[in-house]
């Protein structure tokens, strides 16, 4: 599942290539807004918000698109064979000098970008946001003492960003094991690395917590072999239906 740092690079690229231009064509392929013919619009601008992003045109209005477990938006030069299947194709955007194309992009919503706020009030605060609020995101953190930290780090509504990749990975640097109590973990420093990681991640499309391209993650999808710290063999188990990698040694209640 894409992360905020993801989402992120993709906004700021497509921003960099599109934004200023005249749409030469503008199609949307998907059920609800297939009738839409966006040909003729400039693009104003990108903007993301954890995993969200807006692309915003001439006419008032924005597109919203999520990537949920699959989606990602590419972009090409003109002619240039796409490296996904033409049928994943929900968005298709065309300038004089580059495409964009969202691919399996399930969760679109064409809104007035006077609207876009209120669309993601109920979000905390975007992790990679320059005016990050950590006091608010400790706030949403702790609100529920007894909730386990694995599934409080996933939650947008406390903060905008994390997905699976960065809920293990912060609960691995925490030493907790990810269905510990948010009570018995410093929310402060859960915060902080949360931000630290995505933003290490950002400029990036190879994601790393280790600091390290060749080993790139402490136990992210490495189930079975050994912690980089302590050589126990990485577990995995599922919460709420998600799967979630730990060390049973360096981490624990």
């Amino acid at each position: 599942m894409p992360e905020g740092d993801t989402v992120f690079l993709a906004g700021h690229r497509m921003h960099e290539a599109l934004a200023g231009k005249t749409l030469l064509r503008g199609q949307l392929r998907h059920p609800r807004l297939a009738a839409l013919d966006l040909t003729g619009l400039d693009v104003l601008g990108v903007r993301t918000y954890g995993k969200h992003m807006f692309t915003r045109f001439s006419d008032g209005n924005s597109l919203r698109s999520h990537f949920r477990m699959d989606g990602s938006w590419h972009l090409y030069r003109p002619g240039e064979r796409w490296r996904r299947p033409a049928h994943q194709a929900r968005a298709v955007f065309e300038v004089d000098d580059r495409q964009a194309i969202g691919f399996a992009l399930h969760d679109l919503e064409f809104l007035p970008t006077a609207d876009e706020d209120r669309l993601i009030s109920h979000l905390g605060p975007d992790l990679l946001a320059s005016d990050f609020d950590a006091a608010e995101a400790v706030q949403r953190l702790t609100a529920d003492p007894s909730r386990a930290i694995g599934l409080a780090l996933l939650d947008q509504r406390v903060m905008a960003g994390v997905g699976n990749l960065y809920r293990a990975e912060v609960c691995f640097l925490l030493r907790v094991l990810p269905t510990a109590p948010v009570s018995s973990v410093d929310a402060s420093r859960a915060v902080a690395l949360s931000r630290k990681l995505l933003q290490a991640n950002q400029w990036r499309p190879e994601q790393s917590t280790t600091g390290d391209l060749r080993v790139q993650h402490y136990v992210f999808e490495r189930t079975g072999k050994p912690c980089l710290r302590c050589r126990t063999r990485v577990r995995s188990d599922e919460i709420d239906g998600r799967f979630v990698y730990f060390c049973p040694k360096c981490q624990s209640d």
